[in-house]
């Protein structure tokens, strides 16, 4: 009789004993899951963030690349420039040892009539032009003085013509250089310009042009 009575007693209390249990299973599920949803939220933060990172690795890496691009492409570019600078000076080089064999030609020939004047006679051994120069410049006589004398003012315009390609080449002028009178005497064998037999003005023009003499028919042949 007694057990009958404790009987729903006995239930209810395992009734609420399991009703406990699954609240707290249920509180732990609750707590478990806010735990997931927070792991998962860092986990997509992270990926987030990898994302960003691998982002910006990338574009790093791209203007990293262009970047190299460009200092190659400059240095080749130097390069060549250097090259050319190369190829140029070795040109002038050429040029000024070729101007410089002309002008001690020149020379050797001016200092072998002065030792020598008696060599204007000799046929053949000298131009028409510099034995004209040469006895404009000493007085002596030439069978046609009417060609005598342009022809000396010629040959003169000729060794102020070398004297100005050779000074560009050693100052590395460009054409249309202008220079002085100044600048050409260290060329020429008397250090100073020559002067023309007729009275002529001589007009030195810029590097590229040839020297002239305001008397007509006393020019360089083109």
């Amino acid at each position: 009789m007694k057990l009958k009575s404790l009987l729903p007693w006995l239930c209810a209390l395992g009734l609420l004993i399991g009703l406990a249990w699954v609240y707290a299973a249920s509180q732990k599920k609750d707590v478990e899951l806010a735990a997931l949803r927070e792991d998962s939220q860092q986990l997509q933060q992270l990926r987030a963030e990898l994302e960003e990172a691998k982002t910006n690795s990338v574009q790093a890496q791209s203007d990293e690349l262009t970047r190299l691009r460009k200092d190659n492409e400059e240095l080749l570019r130097l390069r060549n420039e250097v090259r050319q600078l190369r190829g140029d000076k070795q040109q002038l080089a050429t040029q000024l040892q070729t101007a410089q064999s002309q002008v001690q030609g020149v020379q050797a020939q001016v200092q072998a009539l002065r030792a020598n004047p008696a060599q204007l006679a000799s046929p053949g051994q000298l131009s028409p032009a510099a034995q004209a120069a040469f006895a404009a410049r000493y007085g002596l006589t030439v069978t046609n003085s009417e060609q005598a004398i342009p022809a000396a003012c010629i040959n003169n315009l000729r060794l102020i013509d070398g004297a100005k390609q050779q000074w560009a080449l050693e100052h590395q002028k460009p054409q249309g250089a202008l220079l002085t009178a100044a600048d050409l005497t260290p060329y020429l064998k008397s250090s100073a310009l020559p002067v023309c037999p007729a009275g002529g003005v001589y007009t030195l023009n810029p590097v590229g042009l040839a020297p002239i003499c305001n008397i007509p028919g006393h020019a360089l042949p083109r």
